[in-house]
């Protein structure tokens, strides 16, 4: 029976288990009704120029700079630990972190890379 759950747990794709993601001590998280409020029917852009596209319905987009033709899409929900986790509609699942630092939105991602929010419109 042990082998059988842990050959199950194996089964199950890791961006949906739940991840530490690496943050700094002068991040503050946010609790997902917060965090769900923040993202919900907006539009992040980033110091690269892309665009994500945080619809009401659940819908996401990313937009690349220069190209307006929406490059990635798929469905986006906010999980009970807070990381914001969007299903394209390629099959693959992709989940991140959204932190305060200081007065800035920052995105962190599973490899603790961090991506600065420009503006939130």
């Amino acid at each position: 029976m042990t082998r059988f759950f842990v050959y199950a747990l194996c089964l199950v794709p890791m961006p949906l288990m739940a991840q530490d993601f690496p943050t700094r001590d002068s991040d503050t998280r946010f609790l997902p009704a917060d965090l769900t409020a923040r993202l919900s029917g907006k539009v992040l852009t980033y110091f690269d120029k892309g665009k994500s596209r945080y619809y009401e319905d659940g819908r996401y987009s990313y937009t690349f700079f220069g190209d307006e033709r929406e490059s990635a899409g798929g469905y986006w929900t906010v999980r009970e630990d807070a990381a914001v986790c969007v299903e394209f509609i390629t099959g693959q699942t992709r989940c991140d972190m959204f932190v305060e630092s200081g007065d800035r939105l920052v995105l962190v991602d599973e490899k603790g890379d961090r991506y600065p929010v420009k503006t939130e419109e």
